[in-house]
Order: C-alpha cells, then structure tokens, then sequence
C-alpha cells in the first residue's frame, strides 16, 4: 500500500526537520570539541564536507516525498 502524497509529504517534512537537527547538533559538537586541529585549511575542508554532506539525505527524502501515485485500473478507465 503507497502513502498518499499529502501523507508522504508531512511525514518526509518531520523527517528532514529531525534528521537535519540531529546533523547540525552533531557537526556543531564535533566543530566546538577540539577533534580538529587548529588549522584553518582543515577547518574549510570540515565545513564544506559537513555542509554539503546533508544535501544527499535531504534529496533522497524530497525525491520520495515528490513521488507520483500510482494511477489504479479504476483511475485510467
């Protein structure tokens, strides 16, 4: 049984607000614990991994979220 897109839609908008909170809490405690040397090199290639990181598992929510119903037998006749 497929979810209706509306359904599919407000759960996947809860996901991605849970999934991203969590990542930003987890990058911000790693970035503020002192894992990473003092180097600013290091600390760019840290962000812009980090902050590019969370665009693969965002797409893959939108992209099921944004999925088409399936028309039934019913619906094309």
């Amino acid at each position: 049984m497929r979810l209706p897109v509306r359904l599919r839609k407000f759960i996947g908008m809860l996901l991605l607000l849970i999934v991203l909170f969590f990542y930003a809490m987890i990058v911000m405690t790693i970035a503020v614990s002192g894992w990473m040397p003092a180097n600013g090199f290091v600390e760019f290639i840290f962000y812009l991994i980090t902050g590019l990181a969370w665009t693969f598992p965002a797409g893959l929510i939108i992209w099921w979220m944004q999925k088409p119903e399936k028309k039934t037998d019913k619906e094309a006749v």
